[in-house]
């Protein structure tokens, strides 16, 4: 059984949403660094085997206070999607350049990319291409055609394992630490859902939590979904653990 661990870097100096910056390479905010802070200390006694983050240095930072010490690998298929010349503009700066481009890639995202960037299908090729070698270098074999989905019990759910169990069980976690897009295609990869709706279906707060579980036999399109943006870490007591 391969538990695949999602995070998205924490808060960086470009600040939340005012413009487009996949490939802006900018570190964490001190807010982002105490965002990871928190996630870390949410994994605490959480046995992780392997920590593997984007080579953008916002990813590399938070998987750095996350590992607290442990090396952790970079792998460059991790990189947000690239915007292009959209990168670094405003919607309204996009809107005024690029209108009729811009309702072509709201309305499909994953078949539309911006100005000499990316669509989502580009994105979900990288992201296909890093979970088929994950489950190879985790000895979860392909299966050769598509196989339905098992029903293990009355209500759906797998046994939940103990979060310090033993490697020899045939239990792994890995952690990526990745972006807001990157993880959503993943997901729809993961999870068999169309990447144009990766926006529709999903959310991916910065140092959430999210958690989706490969066992043998499961083909790279076959996970189950366990967790989903998990900031519960990140409020304060009283507040609700999601919005």
């Amino acid at each position: 059984m391969l538990d695949l661990l999602l995070t998205r870097h924490g808060t960086t100096v470009a600040g939340d949403g005012v413009m487009l910056g996949g490939q802006l390479d900018v570190p964490l905010s001190g807010d982002g660094r105490r965002e990871a802070a928190a996630l870390a200390r949410r994994l605490e006694g959480v046995r992780i085997d392997r920590i593997v983050a984007s080579p953008m240095i916002r990813a590399m930072e938070t998987a750095e206070i996350v590992a607290r010490g442990r090396p952790f690998e970079i792998d460059e298929r991790l990189r947000e999607l690239d915007y292009g010349r959209w990168e670094g503009l405003t919607y309204e700066e996009i809107d005024a350049r690029d209108p009729e481009l811009r309702l072509r890639w709201e309305a499909d995202p994953a078949a539309t990319s911006s100005p000499g960037g990316e669509s989502g299908d580009d994105v979900a090729n990288r992201a296909r291409s890093f979970v088929h070698s994950l489950l190879d270098a985790e000895h979860l074999p392909r299966p050769a055609r598509p196989t339905p989905r098992r029903s293990p019990d009355a209500g759906g759910s797998r046994r939940v394992p103990a979060e310090g169990s033993d490697e020899s069980t045939g239990e792994r976690r890995v952690l990526v630490v990745a972006h807001g897009t990157f993880n959503r295609i993943l997901m729809c990869v993961a999870l068999g859902v169309p990447v144009c709706d990766y926006r529709r279906r999903f959310v991916m707060d910065r140092a959430s939590l999210s958690l989706i579980r490969y066992e043998a036999g499961d083909g790279p399109d076959g996970a189950q979904l366990i967790l989903a943006n998990d900031v519960a870490h990140l409020r304060l007591p009283g507040q609700v653990p999601w919005g």
